[in-house]
């Protein structure tokens, strides 16, 4: 049974007596736990709601498909996030610093977000009741996988179930259920040899495999206690991409999908050119920044071709993590040479916060930015990526606000997305 906090005016749960303070027992005979099953099960266009009141009760609800009933309750999720049960070797949130906002602290590792917001489980929260409920309601799903080693996997999460859990990746995979894959690769430990028998396990479960990300560790200066990890060379990180390049090939050559992609980080600290756009097809893992970069350059060259600023000259800056700052500057420099009237002042932001091999623009604190742009020109406007700020509001990882930067820095920051189209109108002062 789920709580009502409230009742949409004028919805057909409003319209069928139903009140707030009453409890949501089943749809259709169905027994609703949390939002996948009210989703799931009020799709349909007849439904009978049993409602609890102290005493049980029938409704009947007529409506169109997938048209809300109209309830809403005390969380998206209708009960409690579920928290991760394990203690990644790598994971980064044990290498946080302490002292910070407590929500920082929270790892979560919940199927019904995997489907609701992409992210990624580790299936060792699950049940075999959950893997069947996926597979009824066909729910695609992230898995962070990491290695199909059982043994490797329980040393590598730091849970003796770990292993044991992948048999629920093949059986969702037999089901055909569409998965997404993650494998955060640490030198040493999941690479090499382990990498090809992850990916040749992988690789069996195509077409219901739709792609696999491969990203690097990443290591925060706080990992005093924590199980020891090597960072990535530019010799290992070349070594990766050629293992992920020959598994591309075959994969290629057999399904017709590259299925396994490696981030834009190994091609950066491998000091290689990233790819052309067809090489990411789909883009299937932009979010776990699978061609990030090569999306951005783009969409810039082509806003760039018929670009009409708004005024010149214009002074404008930009700060950045060191790992994208070379293909940014290139793409600055095009803008510049483009526009004589246009200074950009760029700067690579070395990560004090979280530790010095931390070079993602994701990471970057407010409390970096002012020690390090202080005496720094910055123009009219000082230009950020997004990914900096906190969803929903404005405020950095260290929690300064967007408002205590601009104070200390004397100017305007304004924030952009990974669109190139943005970025380049962002450069010339277009506003909206």
């Amino acid at each position: 049974m789920v709580p009502i906090t409230q009742v949409i005016s004028g919805s057909p749960a409003d319209k069928a007596g139903i009140l707030a303070g009453e409890q949501l027992v089943s749809i259709n005979g169905h027994p609703v736990r949390d939002v996948l099953d009210y989703m799931f099960y009020a799709a349909e266009t007849d439904l009978t709601l049993v409602i609890d009141n102290g005493t049980e009760r029938e409704v009947r609800i007529r409506k169109d498909e997938y048209d809300d009933i109209g309830l809403e309750f005390e969380s998206f999720l209708m009960d409690k996030k579920q928290s991760c049960r394990n203690k990644c070797v790598f994971c980064f949130i044990d290498q946080l610093p302490p002292g910070m906002r407590e929500t920082l602290y929270f790892k979560d590792d919940d199927a019904r977000l995997s489907f609701l917001q992409g992210n990624y489980v580790t299936l060792t929260n699950m049940t075999q009741e959950d893997v069947d409920r996926i597979i009824e309601m066909h729910l695609n799903i992230n898995v962070s996988v990491h290695t199909t080693n059982p043994e490797l996997r329980c040393v590598m999460m730091h849970n003796r179930f770990a292993g044991e859990k992948l048999d629920f990746l093949w059986q969702m995979a037999r089901a055909g259920i569409q998965l997404n894959c993650q494998i955060v690769l640490c030198p040493g430990l999941n690479d090499g040899k382990e990498l090809e028998r992850t990916l040749t396990d992988l690789g069996s479960m195509l077409p219901n495999l739709t792609s696999v990300a491969v990203v690097p560790v990443g290591l925060s200066k706080h990992r005093e206690g924590l199980y020891p990890l090597t960072p990535f060379t530019a010799e290992t990180a070349g070594q990766a991409l050629d293992l992920i390049e020959r598994y591309q090939l075959q994969f290629l050559e057999k399904h017709g999908t590259r299925a396994v992609f490696p981030s834009d980080e190994f091609f950066i600290m491998a000091g290689r050119e990233l790819p052309d756009a067809d090489y990411y097809e789909e883009y299937p893992q932009y979010e776990n920044g699978v061609g990030l970069l090569r999306s951005l350059a783009d969409e810039f060259h082509a806003a760039l071709e018929d670009a009409e600023p708004d005024h010149l000259p214009r002074s404008v800056s930009i700060a950045t993590g060191r790992s994208p700052y070379g293909v940014l500057r290139s793409l600055v420099d095009e803008a510049e040479a483009a526009f004589p009237g246009l200074t950009v002042h760029m700067y690579p932001i070395r990560n004090d916060f979280f530790g010095e091999m931390i070079t993602v623009t994701g990471l970057i604190t407010g409390q970096d930015l002012i020690a390090q742009l202080k005496d720094q020109p910055l123009g009219e406007e000082l230009l950020l990526s997004s990914v900096m700020i906190r969803r929903d509001s404005d405020v950095f990882l260290d929690d300064y606000t967007i408002g205590q930067v601009e104070e200390a820095l004397h100017t305007k920051i304004r924030l952009v997305t990974n669109d190139g189209y943005e970025f380049l109108d962002a450069i010339l002062g277009v506003e909206y």
